[in-house]
């Protein structure tokens, strides 16, 4: 008979033995998996059941422990139980809060972010990435080592998501959908186990070591043979709360890594641990041979204090991207009617209506509807100024509202915003490998088999000369020579680069990008959106009659309310709360000008032309010949003329102009040492204005896509690394042909996707602070690599020579992993310098 609903109901929620309130085993003493359940905290036996019933509440499935009448008391069938509820993950309500459906591809091609528990080191990443990789149906699995979390693609026709999360399962570890306040709740539990642990074997471990001195003072003063006898037996028992409490993640990933045919880094540990144990409980039975109980408490005890740090270094070099992940809040304001209900954030959909108030986070990405505030939009652009936003301005879901309330509409949420995309683009980039790193990985996959091969040789040869000494030597071989810090040499420092630059509004969306942006000869930069802010100003009026230029910029506002081109859009702008004129009969010459008859003001039945100088000049006959306005579009500006039929009314000089830090981005990059050249499609005029602004010498205008495209190709001929800087989509087979492209923040989505690189902030200065911050990051993976491979050269010689005490082989092999991490996280607080804004050359 099962055990009632009621019955378990009253047992105490956690941390006392009982009955599993999932399947009712019983709960093992100390164990602490814990579900939210109906608003109480229930006990759990493993993590098994922990993961189930959070995935039956995560699919609103609650009732299911409220009417449930019975449990099955013998917990059999427990697994099958535990992959059959997985398939909660496949219902797409579940699915709605994390699975993202990918424009482009299959419809039924989905990407998941995951959150991959029981990763102790590379070699688990390793291990999790070709198992999974190797499912039928899986596109693609890349996990990053610094967070854990993994990015998942896959084609749910051929594979479900539960079949993966059951997959991850049979070889050791627990998957669930990755959600920030469960990854803080986890990194939590991992911390503080991690120093009951330690603290555990830091306690114990202090009395193994005075009874260590108090024996090896003893066998030189003679000893008695009882107190001796006491003592070590003493020391095994203070040993084995070490071994089988703090020692235990090293055995469980040994035994996971060996079970799965795969030698990670916990093997030669757990060798060394378990071969110093055996020995010395064999020689304390026989009274006769060395003990290394205090080698072996030693040994756990810098390994936890390794692991604790780089534990903590990975959770500090990841926090800019956890930062952007918390931006998003759970709870929205919907206005239903003018009433207010606070729902879920992820229940929002497109058209809802949304009431934002001062010092909110911003649920979706939207477009304002009502009111006017200041908005903070710092962590996504790295602008660190607020920016102002009022009716039928956009703003991003993520930002924080400073000031004033207001309303808006959603136009994007969940999945679809683009806070996640960039936090898509962020996962992919960590997870991504660069050269540098793939060449470091191959290294540690053949590393640990030689280190267990060196170390059987070692072991022979001492067995052989001196026999007293082959155990001690050969843990010191096993211990010293861990590639810990081989593997951490790469991924850690580029979680903390990455992270650097997303702060600063640089993000960084391919793995190679830091490495090749180092390497470029050539930077490239597109002009319009690029070098230039993109949009048409204003720059002046020339009047050559008695009229205002506010009456002639009026005029031009009533004929330009009736043309979409953007020449016509600035000017309108421009005019702002002018009232224009009455016209009717209103002509339009597409890509050349307007006409039409004023109604009212001095000009009453006149008809008005508005356009290029071809059109002024074939609709009204006016010469400009003697005119300055032969002249004025000398430097790239565009000339609009308003005529009348018997004057010139007006000029109007409209502009791009160039971004104010240009100069001093193209000043930077040649100090680099880079060649810096101009590409675009615009006239010449324009092209060489734009480049004597920026103090860019080499200059090619008026080229197609196709041209462009050929110049690139010619100059990666000649050997030269082209980075491509862009934004439209005139640039995007640029910048997929270039080795590394940055696109603009503010640039079409195509070109986004180009991008290996996108600069959120659309501050050019970033670009060289990024380069900088490129270099600094290679400078210290190879660094590190150095490191790690100069460590293992140096540490292996001297323990196989027998110079080392195996305690001092584990605090060198902590030491070495710690600096590693610690040389890594530097990134993290290092000052991105933007470059000062250089004086315009040339100009008006």
């Amino acid at each position: 008979m099962g055990i009632s609903t009621e019955a378990v109901q009253q047992l105490p929620s956690t941390g006392a033995e009982g009955p599993c309130f999932h399947c009712g085993l019983p709960v093992p003493e100390g164990s602490n998996y814990s579900a939210e359940i109906n608003g109480i905290d229930r006990s759990m036996c493993c993590p098994g059941c922990e993961a189930v019933a959070q995935a039956i509440v995560a699919g609103g499935l609650n009732d299911y422990y409220k009417f449930r009448d019975t449990q099955n008391a013998t917990g059999r069938e427990l697994v099958p139980h535990f992959l059959d509820e997985l398939k909660l993950y496949d219902n797409p309500k579940v699915q709605q809060s994390f699975v993202r459906h990918e424009e482009g591809e299959g419809d039924d091609v989905r990407e998941a972010s995951l959150i991959i528990e029981g990763i102790v080191c590379a070699a688990c990443v390793w291990l999790n990435e070709h198992h999974i990789a190797s499912m039928s149906g899986v596109l693609d699995m890349q996990i990053n080592y610094s967070t854990h979390r993994a990015r998942l693609r896959w084609d749910n026709s051929i594979v479900s998501l539960s079949d993966v999360l059951a997959a991850i399962s049979r070889i050791g570890y627990l998957a669930h959908p990755y959600d920030p306040g469960r990854q803080q709740l986890l990194f939590e539990k991992q911390r503080k186990q991690s120093l009951r642990r330690l603290g555990l074997a830091g306690i114990f471990g202090m009395q193994v070591m005075m009874l260590a001195v108090a024996l090896y003072f003893g066998q030189r003063s003679g000893m008695d043979a009882g107190i001796k006898n006491f003592f070590q037996w003493l020391s095994l028992l203070l040993t084995l709360p070490v071994l089988l409490y703090s020692a235990q993640p090293f055995f469980l990933g040994a035994w996971r890594d060996i079970k799965n045919l795969r030698m990670g880094m916990d093997v030669p540990v757990t060798l060394g641990i378990a071969a110093a144990f055996i020995a010395s409980v064999i020689h304390s039975i026989t009274g006769s041979g060395e003990i290394y109980f205090d080698s072996v408490v030693m040994f756990v005890f810098f390994l936890l204090v390794a692991r604790h740090f780089e534990m903590a270094g990975r959770k500090r070099a990841a926090e800019s991207s956890e930062a952007l992940v918390r931006q998003m809040p759970a709870m929205a304001t919907r206005l239903v009617n003018d009433r207010e209900e606070v729902i879920p954030a992820v229940e929002l959909g497109t058209g809802d209506h949304l009431l934002i108030r001062p010092g909110e986070h911003i649920p979706a990405d939207g477009i304002v509807t009502k009111g006017r505030s200041s908005i903070d939009e710092s962590l996504l652009t790295g602008e660190s100024l607020p920016v102002s936003r009022s009716t039928g301005e956009q703003v991003i879901g993520g930002s924080i509202n400073i000031e004033s309330p207001f309303t808006m509409e959603v136009l994007h949420s969940g999945e679809d915003t683009r806070l996640s995309g960039i936090l898509r683009l962020l996962d992919k980039a960590q997870a991504e490998k660069p050269r540098i790193s793939l060449q470091a990985d191959r290294i540690v996959s053949f590393f640990v088999g030689g280190v267990l091969l060196l170390a059987t040789i070692v072991g022979i040869y001492w067995w052989v000369h001196e026999p007293a000494q082959w155990l001690a030597i050969t843990i010191a071989v096993l211990v010293v020579t861990c590639p810990c810090a081989l593997s951490l040499a790469t991924p850690t420092a580029m979680t903390a680069a990455t992270g650097n630059l997303t702060t600063l509004g640089l993000l960084t969306t391919r793995g190679h990008a830091l490495e090749t942006l180092v390497q470029a000869t050539h930077v490239i930069f597109d002009k319009t959106g690029t070098l230039t802010r993109g949009i048409l100003t204003l720059k002046d009026i020339r009047t050559y009659t008695d009229r205002t230029p506010d009456e002639c910029l009026a005029m031009a506002a009533a004929l330009e309310n009736f043309s979409e081109h953007p020449l016509a859009r600035a000017i309108i702008q421009y005019a702002g709360d002018i009232q224009p004129p009455v016209v009717s009969e209103v002509s339009n010459v597409p890509g050349s000008g307007l006409s039409g008859k004023l109604v009212s003001g001095k000009l009453d039945g006149d008809t008005l032309y508005i356009g290029s100088p071809k059109y002024i000049l074939a609709s009204t006959q006016h010469s400009l010949d003697g005119h300055e306005l032969a002249h004025l579009g000398e430097n790239g500006d565009t000339v609009v003329i308003l005529a009348s039929r018997q004057a010139l009314l007006a000029a109007f000089i409209l502009g791009d102009e160039c971004r104010d830090d240009a100069a001093g981005v193209v000043a930077s990059l040649q100090q680099a040492g880079k060649q810096v050249m101009l590409l675009t499609g615009d006239h010449p005029q324009a092209a060489q204005f734009v480049a004597r602004q920026c103090g860019i010498e080499q200059v090619m205008s008026e080229l197609s896509p196709q041209d462009k495209l050929q110049q690139v190709k010619r100059l990666q001929q000649q050997g030269a690394v082209v980075a491509m800087v862009g934004d439209g989509v005139n640039d995007a087979p640029v910048m997929a042909q270039a080795q590394v492209s940055i696109a603009m923040g503010g640039g079409t989505q195509l070109a986004l996707t180009s991008g290996d690189m996108i600069l959120l902030s659309e501050q050019l200065g970033h670009l060289p602070a990024g380069l900088e911050v490129a270099r600094r990051t290679l400078s210290i993976i190879r660094q590190n690599l150095l490191w790690a491979i100069g460590y293992n050269v140096i540490a292996l010689p001297v323990a196989a020579m027998g110079l080392l005490q195996p305690w001092m082989a584990a605090l060198g092999m902590s030491f070495s992993s710690l600096f590693v991490v610690m040389n890594a996280l530097r990134l993290t607080r290092m000052p991105a310098r933007i470059p000062n804004r250089g004086p315009a050359q040339g100009g008006h």
